[in-house]
């Protein structure tokens, strides 16, 4: 009986720890897509799996600049106009989303 209870015990503990385990990877896969997106023309900012239309310029991690109007200016001075699907990541890493999947772009 005594080792039925122990057993039964680090079942449960295993579980909560597993289940832990997922949480934090569930938490960590989300804030992975924090950034910046152009979507229907206009520019949303993503964080913490939920969108909200962007209000003021960002500067990312890199140095590359983001206007609300979609306008990039890379850390090497080059700019660009973002298109509807791409994304740029908080690290300045520039996505776009294709087949619900979201892709590196090379710049």
């Amino acid at each position: 009986m005594k080792r039925l209870k122990t057993a039964f015990v680090c079942t449960v503990l295993a579980a909560f720890s597993a289940a832990s385990l997922i949480a934090g990877d569930m938490k960590e896969g989300t804030m992975m897509h924090d950034g910046v997106m152009m979507k229907h023309g206009k520019m949303m900012v993503m964080k913490e799996g939920k969108a909200m239309p962007m209000k003021e310029a960002m500067t990312m991690s890199d140095g590359t600049k983001v206007m609300t109007n979609g306008k990039v200016m890379m850390k090497d001075g080059k700019t660009m106009m973002m298109k509807d699907g791409q994304m740029i990541m908080m690290d300045g890493k520039m996505m776009m989303m294709r087949d619900g999947k979201m892709m590196e772009l090379n710049n």
